[in-house]
């Protein structure tokens, strides 16, 4: 009977993940604050999986000049994606990314409840659990569209459970399936690796994980990447400490304390790294499984460009959250201390941190119902016919992909039958909102007529179109 009750609290844990997720992200697609960048661009990825081919993200190759037939292997290594496929034979559209992406997150919860149930306790371990389905990384990332991120969280918790149950089997093929997740995560796997040579029977495999971890991310940077069309340095960021890794490296031989000057700056970095430890109280550093996260967090927190990798929003935060949380339950063990009173801790951080991020949209009365502006939105993608091209302003492509070949409306003009844009608000990728006027009236200097004007947007057809 202890079982049964142990599991259906589990499991209203996770359902309760997986519905605040789900209802996050339908309130964004609904109220148009989906983008372009980044949910069309897998949307149209899975769409191409589940037609047989390469995961082609048009509106990703003619953006950034890789051409429409980019394939977004050539971007990150993420072949995981494939693995959602299937569900676009179910329901075509970006909600399908979103709702799996909401059970992803959420089922992570399961591994790490075993993972502490082990350690410290049924008790704490449902706490624990919930404080990870409530905490402001995976909010963070549910409020930024769809990412491979969400892959994450799942397999490292089945990752750290697997060694806990000293099952090196499951360690191993949950470290395979990370390794399908991003070119990056070979970085989290030698973290771990680095982990485990701390562990006395794991040493052998501890060596292996960080071989293969550091080998993998370099031969998918800088083989498979630039196979499928992408560029070796595409995402090399940083600059301020050397123009490639081996001037990184003379910079940190040299003067070091550059490199630890460039951990604080912008400063924004030192406050992520704080909400960070915030989420165990500071635990996670009396474990040392907290060496998992640290490439992953020297990758983002050394970058002198790429801002979005270094603050509290957008998905980063998610590729570490259960690393975290699973060092706070070991630090906890190690130390001794107080395993329950930590945990009501722990969720009392969690749940003071829900005003501050997104979750606070689902009790903001504004998000149930359109604005001016948004009924406006919702006009201007319906005068845009099925099966046709589309330039589209980043946050109305989202409603407009999964019935047409969605581009963004961007600086360069793609001659698309139609286009919808946005002059009433700054969008990306312009700089502001003159470029964005002088770019409608170029296109109406050349052969567009306007068909739709309402509270900024804008519908073109060009001439001839149907």
């Amino acid at each position: 009977m202890g079982l049964r009750r142990e599991r259906r609290v589990l499991a209203g844990i996770v359902a309760l993940g997986v519905v605040v997720y789900s209802w996050l992200s339908f309130i964004r697609l609904t109220n148009y604050m989906a983008s372009a960048y980044d949910l069309v661009i897998f949307d149209q990825a899975v769409r191409s999986y589940s037609e047989f081919k390469l995961p082609i993200a048009i509106v990703k190759g003619v953006h950034n000049g890789f051409g429409p037939g980019f394939s977004v292997l050539g971007d990150h290594w993420s072949p995981i994606l494939a693995t959602l496929a299937p569900l676009y034979w179910i329901y075509d559209g970006p909600q399908t990314l979103l709702l799996a992406q909401a059970v992803l997150f959420a089922s992570a919860a399961i591994p790490l409840w075993v993972f502490t149930k082990r350690a410290l306790g049924v008790g704490v371990a449902h706490l624990v659990a919930l404080s990870y389905v409530i905490s402001w990384p995976v909010v963070e990332a549910v409020a930024f569209d769809f990412h491979e991120a969400a892959f994450v969280p799942l397999l490292t918790a089945v990752m750290l459970e697997r060694w806990q149950a000293g099952k090196r089997l499951g360690v191993v093929l949950a470290a395979l399936g990370l390794l399908c997740v991003k070119e990056d995560m070979g970085l989290l796997l030698a973290g771990f690796g680095v982990f485990l040579l701390t562990q006395r029977s794991w040493r052998w495999m501890g060596g292996g994980f960080v071989a293969l971890g550091l080998g993998f991310t370099w031969f998918a940077s800088q083989v498979l990447i630039p196979h499928f069309g992408g560029r070796a340095d595409y995402y090399w960021a940083y600059g301020a400490l050397g123009a490639n890794p081996s001037g990184v490296v003379h910079t940190a031989l040299t003067d070091p304390l550059a490199v630890v000057a460039q951990l604080g700056t912008p400063p924004v970095k030192l406050l992520t790294l704080g909400l960070l430890l915030a989420l165990t109280l500071g635990a996670a550093l009396f474990s040392p499984l907290m060496l998992m996260a640290v490439p992953l967090l020297a990758e983002r927190m050394l970058a002198s460009a790429f801002a979005n990798w270094w603050v509290p929003d957008f998905h980063y935060n998610a590729f570490i959250v259960v690393v975290l949380f699973a060092a706070g339950v070991d630090g906890v063990r190690r130390r001794k201390f107080p395993a329950r009173k930590w945990a009501v801790g722990v969720l009392v951080v969690a749940v003071g941190c829900v005003p501050f991020f997104f979750m606070a949209r689902l009790y903001n009365t504004t998000s149930y119902h359109l604005d001016a502006r948004e009924v406006a939105a919702s006009e201007a993608v319906e005068l845009v016919p099925d099966g046709v091209t589309v330039e589209a302003v980043n946050n109305l492509a989202p409603a407009l992909t999964s019935r047409d070949t969605v581009l963004l409306w961007d600086r360069t003009p793609r001659w698309a039958p139609w286009v919808v844009a946005d002059v009433g608000h700054e969008t990306f990728p312009f700089t502001g909102l003159a470029e964005q006027r002088e770019r409608v009236a170029y296109l109406l200097d050349h052969g567009y007529t306007t068909v739709f004007s309402s509270e900024g947007y804008v519908v073109l057809k060009a001439s001839g179109s149907r």
